[in-house]
């Protein structure tokens, strides 16, 4: 066995530092397959995460370009008052 096919995914102990538990420890198809479980789990994870954090910043951006809207339509406001006090 060469170095590189014991450093594979579910190949047996040790990948990314200490014991991947006794499926993984054991290596074979059956901790390979878990290994790759494993890995789809955490994109799945990721993927949730980096949609919500799409959504949060949408949401976020529509009410800021809300809030801009109202200071723009009381800055129009304040200056044609201003406008009526200077006649």
């Amino acid at each position: 066995m060469s170095a590189r096919q014991s450093s594979d995914w579910g190949s047996g102990a040790g990948k990314g530092g200490g014991s991947g538990g006794s499926v993984r420890d054991a290596g074979g198809a059956f901790g390979k397959m878990e290994a790759a479980q494993e890995e789809q789990f955490f994109r799945q994870q990721q993927k949730a995460q980096l949609e919500q954090m799409k959504k949060s910043l949408e949401e976020h951006k529509q009410s800021i370009e809300k809030q801009i809207a109202e200071h723009e339509s009381e800055l129009k406001r304040l200056k044609e008052l201003a406008k009526g006090d200077k006649k």
